[in-house]
């Protein structure tokens, strides 16, 4: 009998299609300008303010919009074009950014309060909520349209890549520009950013729906995306983990505190310290891309948001820039671990015809974690202060993972 030969691994797999490439040039752009604004809102604001609270009003503004929407969102997603619906989400960002460029200029501060211009940022991060909960699930969702399913998780690991490193970029650079050339020539840069996005994604071809308009009733649609969630035990135990596990852990809110008045290090410190942990993160992505992990996912990912809770703790009573960067680096390399897991049991277990409201699902437990977090870590820092309320998340995190060792043995036992 012949002998197969063992296929090798080819880590440029998807990236050899044009059409994914174009996908990711502009993803990379788009949330490198996002990350930036999310950088610099989050320094803008503490200065308008001086409280760590109102920070966590960010994410507050912002999630509430996201997961309201999310389910109706993926409805829409499944049953939409899904090239133009990116278009229009890009389009409506930059609109965004726009409006915060005009909010920066001399004629604000002249005319208006800091209370009065910070109402203004939480309005406008509210409506990028609304297109949040657009934009995030249908870039997950085209993915599967433009690459095969036999390169579907090498196209799910450099998507995530993508991501990441556009995050360190923009954290990173908007951070560096903030100090070094204000924030109403950040904005312009975000603008820029966000509009060469645009002619990326511009080049994509269309994307027909396999589902028609009429098809199903709203709620019908919707319900059957949140049934196949609750049935399918592996991904629902994922997305339950990192919701809980981001919720507490979400360190990272609290950052412009520590850069500003803990650690001292100003808006540079404040840029590399928000980059730290998705420079770790993009440094294991790059690993995983070359060498994707092979059995045992389930404890690996249990494993790695333990890990990363300690290092939130780490983090929260650092008084080194130096141990600080590094804690957070580590959390990053762990939560990379986490993102690619989740991220290729969601490709892989999803229907064509249901990745638009799977991936809304998906969004809505990463809105809640991300953003909620925001806002728990500044309602924790009001009530216990910065410090306790970081090593707080830090420990229900742990708390989170030893209830999931022993209650989700599914998530646990997984493999791919």
């Amino acid at each position: 009998m012949a002998i197969k030969p063992v296929q090798k691994h080819d880590p440029f797999a998807a990236i050899k299609y044009t059409e994914y490439r174009n996908l990711m040039i502009g993803r990379f752009l788009f949330i490198m300008g996002l990350r930036m604004m999310g950088t610099l809102v989050g320094w803008w604001i503490y200065e308008l303010t001086n409280a760590p609270f109102a920070i966590g009003i960010i994410g507050l503004s912002e999630v509430i919009p996201a997961v309201s929407l999310a389910l109706y969102a993926g409805h829409i997603i499944d049953i939409s074009e899904k090239r133009k619906l990116l278009l229009i989400g890009i389009a409506l960002y930059l609109l965004c950014a726009l409006l915060l460029l005009f909010l920066s200029t001399s004629f604000f501060s002249t005319h208006f309060s800091n209370q009065s211009i910070a109402i203004f940022i939480y309005l406008i991060i509210f409506f990028t909520g609304i297109f949040r909960a657009f934009t995030g699930p249908t870039f997950g969702a085209i993915i599967a349209s433009i690459v095969p399913r036999k390169v579907l998780q090498n196209a799910t690991t450099w998507s995530q890549g993508s991501w990441l490193s556009a995050s360190v970029s923009g954290h990173a650079i908007g951070g560096i520009l903030i100090g070094g050339f204000g924030i109403s020539f950040t904005l312009g840069i975000i603008a820029l950013l966000v509009f060469l996005g645009f002619i990326f994604i511009f080049q994509l071809h269309a994307k027909p729906t396999l589902n028609e308009p009429g098809e199903k009733k709203t709620w019908e649609s919707v319900k059957e995306g949140i049934q196949f969630v609750l049935n399918t035990k592996q991904v629902l135990g994922a997305l339950v983990l990192d919701l809980f596990a981001v919720f507490f852990g979400g360190a990272v809110a609290m950052i412009p505190v520590y850069a500003k008045d803990i650690l001292q290090v100003g808006a540079q410190g404040f840029g590399w310290l928000n980059a730290a942990s998705d420079i770790g993160s993009i440094i294991i992505i790059i690993l995983l891309t070359f060498y994707p992990l092979k059995r045992k996912q389930g404890k690996i990912l249990l494993l790695a948001v333990a890990g990363f809770g300690l290092s939130i703790i780490t983090f929260a009573i650092s008084r080194s820039f130096l141990l600080s960067f590094i804690a957070l680096m580590l959390s990053g390399i762990l939560d990379g671990i986490s993102v690619v897991i989740r991220g290729t049991i969601l490709q892989l277990n999803t229907p064509d015809n249901m990745r638009g409201r799977v991936m809304s699902v998906n969004s809505m437990f990463i809105n809640s974690s991300n953003e909620l977090g925001q806002f728990e870590s500044g309602v924790a820092a009001k009530l216990m202060g910065v410090i306790p309320s970081v090593i707080f998340g830090g420990g229900m995190t742990l708390l989170v993972v030893v209830i999931s060792w022993f209650k989700s043995p599914a998530l646990k036992q997984m493999e791919y």
